[in-house]
């Protein structure tokens, strides 16, 4: 199921695979791909991949940067 934010408040604190998807209109096998990239901010959870939201967004802002 596709999560629509509007806003970055409304992004919960711990993003999963899904919500990577959702945000970045990526499918879940490049996120998950995207998780196992060297620098990305990838916490484990159990079997679970995540990622804090700020780190999230600290992440984004430098690949901008490095275009």
């Amino acid at each position: 199921m596709k999560t629509t934010f509007y806003n970055q408040e409304q992004v919960p604190l711990i993003l999963s695979v899904n919500d990577v998807a959702d945000i970045l209109g990526l499918s879940r096998a490049y996120a998950y791909n995207l998780f196992h990239t060297e620098g990305f901010p990838t916490i484990h959870i159990g079997k679970r991949m995540m990622v804090r939201k700020e780190k999230f967004f600290e992440w984004l802002l430098a690949q901008e940067q490095e275009v």
